[in-house]
């Protein structure tokens, strides 16, 4: 009951559960009321966002006035009444009761006033030496005081810190030495994954973003265990670190670790039947015409669920598989919304596409097909989105326009705008950055190809002008969002495209030069000859994660006229489980390919919250494995190629 958002609903409750005393309820909603109503009035007489009480005559008497007081002074008795009555139960709930001693010095633990004296002779003196910073330490092992000295310099002159109002810069000067407190406990605990200055330095650009909005600071001195979680999680993941920065509101949840720290035990529909709750919910208060509020609230939506996730991920509490899973689910649910999204605007501006047999399409005749990653449910942090769209409206039709008539185009143009609109809303640039980056170049004819396509010429291109390799992309695509009818029509063509019986031949020459022309062009062995380093490209050199998935893709290519079911699924693991089900491929080789691959995905996925490349340098990394997908690849397709 206590996580619904209106204030004056949880007020009651918290007062029934007795987390408010009797009374305290009912007078802080009264207070919120007139404070709320005072907020209106502010605005409603200036005609501007503002919340700062007039300091002119003529201004506070209108506010008064507005308010239902004959005088400033009448209005402002009772605005100061209700100020007194909400500061008194947030000290009661809220404020540390070690502050009610009155004496800093007292409440504060003896490691507290190590830290706070650190910081306090920072800013007094401007620039204290590595030797008085360990001094003050006294005795507390840090590995480079210069270091943390400069850090905390550079945090003392930034811009937002050194515009604070007095109030907002008592609030760092309590928090930023319980934060170094704490840092250190975890650092001599050994719980941090990098050293205790390197930890601060990655939490430092949240301090900063959050200067002007301190009361993210009283939520963190306030809540021992949000920051403890957010110093591990910013220790585990640069990644991180640059999300909560990025989005300070993702501090919330930190507050409930439950809710941050996913069960794996959920199957797929309950995770995405929750996710579209979710999300429904942040979009309640939203009209279809607000494009920008749903942009924003798109944005925090992927950022809170990925940060769960990376949560999870760096715990251990969440294997791989099911990262990949609820990534990829992010990412369907987050398409879905943004179809629906587009389609309103569209209508709205050119009424409803018409169909042949008469009437409207009431929902998009259109599908969102995801290719890759995507299409083979294995999203990683970060990864873009392969997208191909197709509609099955009639072309030569129009919209049915707006009630005067105007605003109608053909049904063609319709869809094409439909596309571009989702393009947009994944692609463009807000405050919070990008939703997704899209990448449209596995539709037909490639950057040359219209943007939309019908299911009918998607077909015929498939059938009579696509290369191998888009084959090999189709293994991997399904419909991600979209008429349900339509993607049923979809997978029959896949289908129909992936049981064609080929020319084995052919088919292992062109796989096996695609192949080798990616190694050339973007594995590691010319940077490694050059910088004289082992160097293990985790995805593009040999053995690694392309070779599976180009040898996933040869066999379903290869037999699946004879063995239907292996392309029943798009993502490798499970059509590596039907070729040896189906007795395409030896036990032994299926196990060493898919223990491979998991380790290949595993160590991908560390490497991207660490926001590195996933290159390795060093001998024997994955030698054994490297060497068993480059023998299989050998057989599989070179041996049977030369036979």
């Amino acid at each position: 009951r206590l996580r619904q958002r209106q204030v004056l609903k949880l007020l009651p409750i918290l007062e029934e559960e007795k987390y408010l005393p009797t009374g305290a309820g009912s007078a802080l909603a009264e207070a919120y009321e007139f404070l709320r109503n005072t907020e209106h009035a502010i605005q409603g007489y200036q005609d501007r966002q503002t919340q700062a009480l007039p300091t002119d005559e003529l201004g506070q008497l209108r506010l008064a006035w507005a308010m239902g007081f004959e005088t400033w002074s009448d209005f402002f008795a009772v605005l100061t009444t209700y100020r007194k009555c909400v500061n008194h139960e947030f000290k009661a709930v809220i404020a540390d009761p070690k502050s009610k001693q009155g004496d800093k010095e007292t409440a504060d633990t003896d490691a507290l006033q190590v830290w706070r004296s650190l910081w306090e002779a920072s800013i007094q003196s401007g620039a204290i030496s590595a030797e008085d910073a360990q001094h003050l330490l006294n005795g507390q092992h840090v590995e480079n005081p210069e270091a943390l000295l400069k850090l905390l310099h550079e945090l003392r002159e930034n811009r937002s810190v050194v515009n604070m109002q007095a109030s907002s810069r008592s609030r760092l000067d309590d928090f930023v030495p319980r934060l170094l407190q704490m840092i250190y406990e975890h650092a001599e605990q050994g719980d941090l994954m990098i050293p205790f200055v390197d930890t601060f330095k990655r939490i430092m650009p949240l301090v900063e973003s959050v200067a002007r909005r301190s009361a993210y600071l009283v939520l963190l001195v306030e809540n021992p265990i949000a920051l403890h979680q957010l110093i591990k999680l910013c220790a585990a993941s640069p990644l991180i670190a640059e999300q909560l920065a990025k989005y300070p509101a993702l501090l919330d949840e930190l507050l409930t670790p439950v809710n941050l720290y996913f069960s794996p035990d959920d199957d797929h529909e309950r995770i995405k039947t929750n996710l579209r709750d979710d999300l429904r919910r942040e979009v309640l208060r939203l009209e279809w015409e607000d494009l920008e509020g749903h942009m924003e609230v798109l944005r925090y939506f992927r950022a809170a669920h990925g940060l769960r996730v990376a949560a999870g991920e760096v715990s251990g509490t969440l294997p791989l598989m099911k990262v990949s899973d609820y990534l990829t689910f992010i990412a369907e649910v987050i398409l879905e919304h943004v179809l629906q999204l587009a389609w309103e605007h569209l209508v709205a501006r050119h009424g409803r596409p018409q169909r042949t047999e008469g009437g409207i399409d009431l929902s998009p005749d259109f599908i969102v097909v995801g290719y890759g990653k995507l299409g083979g449910i294995e999203l990683g942090h970060g990864s873009d989105l392969d997208l191909v769209f197709i509609h099955n409206a009639d072309s030569s039709l129009s919209t049915e326009g707006l009630a005067d008539g105007k605003g109608a185009i053909d049904n063609l143009t319709f869809y094409a705008r439909l596309g571009q609109r989702i393009i947009f809303i994944l692609n463009t640039q807000t405050a919070a950055g990008k939703l997704y980056e899209v990448d449209m170049r596995l539709r037909p004819s490639g950057n040359s190809g219209m943007l939309v396509a019908t299911l009918s010429a998607f077909e015929r291109y498939q059938q009579k002008e696509a290369w191998t390799w888009e084959h090999q992309a189709l293994v991997r695509a399904r419909v991600v969002a979209g008429s349900a009818d339509l993607a049923e029509k979809f997978a029959q063509v896949r289908l129909a495209i992936l049981h064609q019986q080929r020319d084995l031949p052919k088919l292992r020459q062109e796989v096996s030069d695609m192949r080798h022309k990616m190694r050339d062009q973007l594995g590691s062995e010319a940077k490694s000859k050059r910088e004289n380093t082992p160097l293990f490209n985790l995805k593009q050199d040999a053995g690694g994660i392309v070779d599976i998935e180009f040898m996933v893709q040869y066999a379903a290519l290869a037999w699946a006229y004879q063995a239907p079911e292996i392309v029943q699924y798009t993502d490798n693991i499970r059509i590596l489980g039907s070729l040896e089900e189906a007795g395409l491929l030896d036990a032994t080789s299926v196990a060493q390919l898919i223990a491979a691959y998991k380790a290949y995905r595993s160590t991908g996925h560390r490497l991207a919250l660490q926001q590195q490349e996933a290159v390795l340098a060093g001998e024997g990394i994955f030698e054994v494995e490297r060497e068993q997908v480059s023998q299989i690849w050998h057989q599989l397709i070179e041996i049977e190629q030369a036979s």
